[in-house]
């Protein structure tokens, strides 16, 4: 077991102190919005003495780090990447691609001459990047699409020309082919919205907020996006979207494909290792409309919450529908400290945060001790382990 450092991400919609107030370091002031525990080539963990990265120890020694069984699906890598994510302002309109199109769309920008550090890079590695949140504090966000008749009865009376044309597609066509085409209208090169246009919605929004509106949630994020965003056709586009409330324990699945942006919070986040984003607005980074348009999953369905299977008594396990990652979160009080130690579930290469207390995790080997804000990677080849003391742990893992 090896002690490991997150890299921060300061990107600029992220919380000034969140995570700071976890890790237990001092905010300066600055916006740290995400802290990784993983491999990822762009930002590898640092072991604890700062002489050597995660990705250099797993390089370095694949079979004993991840296990024949992780090589043989994943190859020489970890398969997930787990972060601190503390958004303060929402985040880009953005989905993610799928496995097939990652891997075709990296090579193309590598055969191209692309610097893998260009901004207007749209694949920095050749892998998908479904995703889970697991939310500490509340955490909202706007995910997947409305079925189109709810989007359509959401417009029907905001008086604004945009609405009323979103709204005249969708009547006409309740499916995810006429949800396409509102969408794609909102975004694309020639139909999207002049700003004017996006602020009559917003003003409509707005106006329906103050006498009382049959939806709230949706008009409310409107106007919340506008105030960062007042010309972006995205914040049109969030009434066509799922709006998702998290309470501390809940969970999200983003698949591939899944139109979404996280608006505010904080939370645990464990993804394919990844770091391929395809942004369509609310963004002043790279966008590229086509890109997305061509990777969203039209169909409508409500967001993919899900419920913890219990191992043990003391944890809840979030098994995703990918074979890159699972989640594990162990929580042991007072009363289970007087009752011994607990085994942990998963193999493989593991990832442990701890989120409060003093918890010790050992093998049969050799235990750590880890508090508030610290974390550990664990090998393959140190096989099960048990925990004990009081706090709360999460562990990335494989299945």
């Amino acid at each position: 077991m090896r002690r490991v450092l997150g890299v921060p991400r300061d990107y600029a919609w992220g919380s000034s102190s969140a995570i700071h107030r976890l890790v237990g370091s001092e905010p300066d002031g600055a916006p740290l919005a995400e802290l990784w525990f993983g491999a990822h080539p762009t930002g590898p963990a640092l072991t604890e003495d700062r002489a050597t990265d995660l990705r250099a120890l797993i390089a370095a020694e694949p079979e004993g780090t991840l296990g024949r069984d992780v090589v043989s699906r994943f190859g020489p890598q970890l398969p997930y990447l787990l972060k601190l994510i503390a958004p303060r302002r929402p985040l880009s309109l953005q989905v993610h691609p799928d496995l097939r199109r990652a891997r075709e769309r990296f090579a193309a920008e590598n055969d191209a001459g692309v610097p893998l550090d260009a901004p207007w890079r749209n694949y920095r590695d050749p892998n998908h990047k479904p995703e889970l949140v697991f939310a500490l504090t509340t955490f909202e966000a706007v995910c997947g699409f409305r079925a189109p008749r709810r989007a359509a009865e959401l417009l029907a009376d905001l008086d604004a020309p945009v609405a009323r044309s979103l709204h005249g597609v969708l009547a006409a066509d309740p499916t995810a082919s006429g949800m396409r085409t509102a969408f794609t209208s909102l975004l694309a090169e020639g139909t999207r919205p002049s700003p004017e246009g996006v602020a009559q919605v917003v003003a409509a929004c707005r106006e329906r907020v103050d006498r009382g509106s049959p939806s709230p949630r949706a008009d409310s994020i409107v106007v919340r996006l506008a105030e960062d965003y007042p010309t972006d056709p995205g914040v049109v586009a969030s009434l066509l979207l799922n709006p998702v409330t998290l309470r501390p324990g809940d969970s999200l699945f983003v698949p591939a494909g899944g139109v979404h942006a996280y608006l505010s919070g904080f939370g645990v986040e464990i993804m394919a290792s990844s770091d391929n984003v395809l942004r369509a607005g609310l963004t002043s980074k790279h966008v590229d409309v086509a890109e997305v348009l061509d990777c969203v999953d039209y169909v409508a369905a409500p967001p993919i919450r899900i419920a913890p299977e219990v191992f043990h008594g003391a944890t809840r396990v979030y098994y995703a529908p990918v074979d890159d990652f699972e989640l594990s979160v162990t929580t042991l009080t007072d009363g289970d400290c007087a009752a011994g130690s607990r085994p942990l579930p998963g193999r493989g290469p593991r990832v442990l945060l701890s989120l409060d207390g003093e918890l010790e995790v050992f093998t049969a080997r050799e235990e750590l001790t880890l508090r508030r804000g610290e974390a550990a990677f664990v090998r393959a080849d140190d096989g099960p382990l048990a925990i004990r003391g009081t706090g709360t742990l999460v562990q990335a893992d494989v299945p």
